[in-house]
C-alpha cells in the first residue's frame, strides 16, 4: 500500500486534498534531500479532512529546489501524506477504514494492512536517522493553536513550544504518530486550528521552515514563564449506543449549543455540558491513562442536567457530531509544571 519516492510528482504543489488522489497513488512517502542531516520527518492528512498539513508544506516547498525554487533544502525532509481516500471525499475517515492517528507502532490496533504501513514507514525512517517528527492536525471546534507531546524532555519541550506557549502532554490515546516517532527523536503533534483558516498554514509553515534550519534542538529545560503545559488525565467519548446531539433527544444525550466554547476554559465545578435523556443516565464514559473509568469523579447528573463534578479544563469539544462518534467528545485536562510529570 505505501509508495516511496524521491522526488515529488507533477501537480504535488498545486492540487488541493480532494484531488490528490490524481496525483499520488496512495498513502506516500516523499524522501527529498537536503544539505543537512539527519532528516526531518513531517506527517501530512493523516485525518483526510485535514488539510493545513498540505497547504502548508506546498507553501513551503516552493522556496526551496523540490517544489522549483533555487535553494536546495536546509535539511533534509522525509515527508508523508497519509489517507489521501478519505481526502478525495473531505472527511476524517472512510467507514471501514482504521483512524490513520491510531494505528502507528505502540497502539492496540497492529494487524489490519493500514497498520503494517504504518509500521513500515516506521522502519524505514529508523534506518534513516531522525532529527525531529511533526504530525499536523486542524481541531474541528474552537481552539487555540497548540503542540503536544508524549514524552517528559526538554527536547520535546524545547521543540513544541517554537510552535507557541501552549504545551499539551498526553500517553492516552496509543497509536499516533508522535507517540511512535518518539521512540526515533523528539516528536510535536501540531494542532493548528479549524480546517479553512490561513493562520493555521501560515503557522505551519513557519514551523516546519524553522526545524530545517535549526542546528540542534537544545536540551536545556524551557523558563516557566514561556510554556503553559497542560496533562490530559482523561479522555470522554459517548458510547455507541447512546444516541446524541445538539437539539433534544430521546432517550439520549442533548448537548449545549455552543460546547466547543468551553475548549482551553478552566471550568468550574457544576459547568453545564447537557441534558440527560439516557436510561440509567449512563451518556458518558470518561477513563483516565491506566483505562481506568472516572466518569463519576467527572460528571454527575442533577435534575438532569449534565454536570462538571470537579474543576477541569477540557480540549477538542466540537459541534461536528461525525467526528465526535468517529474518535471522542473531548479531553480533560490540569494545569502542570514538568517536574510534575516526572515523578
Amino acid at each position: 500500500m505505501l509508495t516511496i519516492s524521491e522526488r515529488l510528482p507533477e501537480g504535488f504543489l498545486d492540487c488541493s486534498a480532494r484531488e490528490l488522489h490524481r496525483v499520488v497513488p496512495g498513502p506516500t512517502l516523499f524522501l527529498l534531500e537536503g544539505r543537512r542531516e539527519p532528516t526531518l520527518f513531517v506527517s501530512l492528512l493523516l485525518h483526510g479532512n485535514e488539510d493545513t498539513g498540505l497547504l502548508a508544506v506546498q507553501a513551503l516547498l516552493r522556496r526551496y529546489r523540490p517544489g522549483g525554487g533555487e535553494q536546495p533544502l536546509p535539511r533534509s525532509l522525509a515527508l508523508f501524506v497519509g489517507n489521501v481516500d478519505a481526502a478525495r471525499e473531505g472527511v476524517r475517515r472512510l467507514p471501514g477504514q482504521p483512524d490513520y492517528n491510531r494505528i502507528w507502532p505502540g497502539g492496540e490496533a497492529d494487524d489490519s494492512p493500514e497498520a503494517r504501513m504504518m509500521a513500515e514507514v516506521v522502519a524505514v525512517l529508523r534506518k534513516r536517522g531522525l532529527f525531529a517528527s511533526v504530525d499536523v492536525h486542524n481541531n474541528t471546534g474552537l481552539n487555540p493553536h497548540y503542540a503536544c507531546v508524549n514524552r517528559v524532555d526538554d527536547r520535546f519541550f524545547q521543540l513544541a513550544t517554537l510552535f507557541g506557549r501552549t504545551v499539551v502532554y498526553f500517553i492516552r490515546p496509543r497509536g499516533v504518530q508522535s507517540m511512535a516517532m518518539a521512540e526515533l527523536c523528539p516528536a510535536v503533534t501540531l494542532e493548528c486550528g479549524q480546517i479553512g483558516q490561513t493562520l493555521g498554514v501560515e503557522h505551519a509553515t513557519g514551523f516546519i521552515d524553522a526545524c530545517l534550519h535549526l542546528s540542534e534542538i537544545p536540551d536545556h529545560p524551557v523558563a516557566a514563564h514561556d510554556m503553559d503545559l497542560f496533562h490530559t488525565v482523561a479522555v470522554v467519548r459517548i458510547p455507541d449506543a447512546v444516541p446524541f446531539g445538539f437539539e433534544p433527544v430521546a432517550g439520549g444525550l442533548h448537548l449545549v449549543q455552543d460546547l466547543d466554547h468551553l475548549n482551553f476554559r478552566e471550568l468550574p465545578t457544576g459547568t453545564q455540558f447537557g441534558w440527560v435523556r439516557c436510561d440509567g443516565g449512563a451518556c458518558l464514559a470518561a477513563r483516565d491513562e491506566q483505562g481506568r473509568d472516572v466518569t463519576t469523579e467527572f460528571f454527575e447528573v442533577v435534575d438532569g442536567s449534565l454536570l462538571t463534578r470537579q474543576p477541569v479544563m477540557p480540549s477538542m469539544l466540537t459541534l461536528d457530531t461525525t467526528v465526535i462518534r468517529q474518535d471522542c467528545l473531548c479531553y480533560l485536562m490540569e494545569r502542570v509544571e514538568p517536574a510534575q510529570l516526572a515523578r
